[in-house]
């Protein structure tokens, strides 16, 4: 592999990539935010409570998450093509082997285990090699490539819930593994980038001697610096505090899809009403996503505040949710919450770009969804724990909109320790006002 520009392309080929990364979404966090609608169903299979049904979504975010520092380290050594491939097999066996339906645990190890670790193996390197091909327009691409979850989960909401009525629970779990075998075909477009080579011996190109020679040899070093994975990050405090945010924010984002389903159940809304609100919420999301994804690629706001600012409003939507109590303002609250839930996927990623730099970002989105796996495992079967004691599925969208609350103050720790750091640069760079441009005026100055 020969490479042949150190800067991203932005453009051309990438798009492709964009496409496919679209595509990876929605045949994977598509599919986990469309679970909700099995959640009953599986639940009254097998005659157990919500906290404990909620376990089998509770593995898949964890598996999600945990898998994403494998999946990174998996790109380095080998490419984000074969990660990818790998991911729709997990995705595809998972979903298959839950056909059979035996016992929970049975379901814990397919549709939560393989199918959670298929996603990671999809979704980690899908996005990276998004942000490996775009740098300006970083925000934009990112938000596209994101959107393909809603456009996804939008169709998914109303065929998911004709498959089930047709086939089953079990039968459409087996129909719906059989579509996630295109994100081997996705995974086969994702060429690498000739620029991301991830050895001194592939990097190597024909230069002259002198200053091209230098350059190469950079590069070179740099291909080494990035041939293992970086847990050293953990000692940076920017990456920690993002890290933290990424916890609360995890524990709250995987709650509402779960529980949506079920509090319109309990307010006597019909199951054809019920499924088109998950159509709503996908289809407001997806245009939270490029529309805030085409303001940061403005450069008016910065990424951090402007995500400062979705979370407080994605935030204050969860809180007003519960107080729907008809499909009409359900379906209104839903599209805010959906609409500013859009706003925050499309630019956490290139936040987190922002924090670490690119050279680190492989490694730094492994070990973030490594990290954040803590709140996407604890956050469902806690909100179930709280909808169980509290016999009422309004609990969990309080408890996910106070975490919310808590995750935004650490993003503007994070802001301030950044403005500092940054104006103690400044401080350090700044030239001694005794240095003069002429020898003749230093001179008058000291008579």
């Amino acid at each position: 592999m020969q490479a042949k520009d150190s800067n991203p392309p932005d453009g051309g080929y990438g798009w492709v990539v964009v496409v496919s990364a679209f595509v990876v979404m929605g045949l994977t966090v598509a599919v986990l935010k469309t679970f909700g609608l099995f959640f009953v169903e599986i639940q009254q299979h097998f005659d157990e409570l919500a906290s404990t049904t909620s376990w089998i979504t509770s593995v898949t975010i964890a598996m999600f998450h945990l898998g994403a520092p494998v999946a990174s380290s998996l790109c380095v050594q080998y490419s984000h093509r074969t990660v990818v491939i790998t991911g729709g097999l997990l995705t595809f066996s998972g979903m298959a082997l839950g056909f059979f339906g035996l016992n929970m645990v049975w379901m814990y190890a397919t549709t939560g285990f393989l199918q959670g670790l298929g996603i990671s193996f999809s979704w980690t390197p899908a996005i990276s090699i998004v942000s490996h091909y775009f740098s300006k327009k970083r925000a934009l691409a990112n938000a596209i490539a994101s959107a393909g979850e809603c456009a996804f989960a939008f169709m998914f909401g109303p065929f998911f819930q004709w498959l089930i009525s047709q086939y089953g629970w079990k039968g459409a779990l087996l129909i719906i593994g059989g579509i996630q075998l295109n994100i081997c075909v996705c995974g086969a477009l994702m060429r690498p980038l000739a620029s991301s080579c991830l050895t001194a011996s592939d990097c190597k190109t024909e230069t002259p001697p002198g200053n091209g020679a230098s350059r190469r040899d950079k590069e070179d070093k740099s291909a080494i610096m990035h041939k293992t994975f970086n847990w050293m990050l953990v000692r940076r405090p920017e990456f920690v505090l993002y890290a933290i945010f990424g916890i609360l924010a995890a524990m709250s984002f995987f709650v509402p899809p779960l529980f949506l389903v079920p509090l319109s159940y309990s307010l006597g809304i019909d199951e054809s009403w019920t499924a088109s609100l998950l159509s709503i919420l996908a289809l407001v999301d997806f245009g939270g996503r490029l529309l805030c994804g085409w303001y940061a690629n403005l450069h008016v706001t910065r990424t951090i505040h402007l995500l400062a600012m979705t979370i407080t409003l994605i935030s204050t939507s969860l809180m007003l949710l519960p107080l729907a109590n008809n499909y009409l303002s359900l379906a209104i609250f839903t599209g805010f919450y959906g609409f500013f839930f859009g706003t925050t996927v499309a630019i956490h990623i290139t936040v987190l770009a922002d924090v670490v730099g690119m050279p680190e970002f492989d490694s730094a989105l492994g070990l973030f969804m490594f990290i954040r796996s803590t709140g996407g495992f604890v956050g469902p079967p806690l909100a179930g724990l709280i909808v169980d004691m509290a016999g009422d599925y309004r609990a969990g969208f309080y408890m996910a909109g106070a975490t919310l609350v808590l995750s935004a103050g650490f993003l503007v720790i994070l802001d301030r320790l950044q403005q500092r750091k940054k104006r103690g640069s400044k401080i350090r760079t700044k030239p001694e006002k005794s240095t003069l441009p002429y020898p003749s005026l230093h001179l008058l100055k000291h008579q």
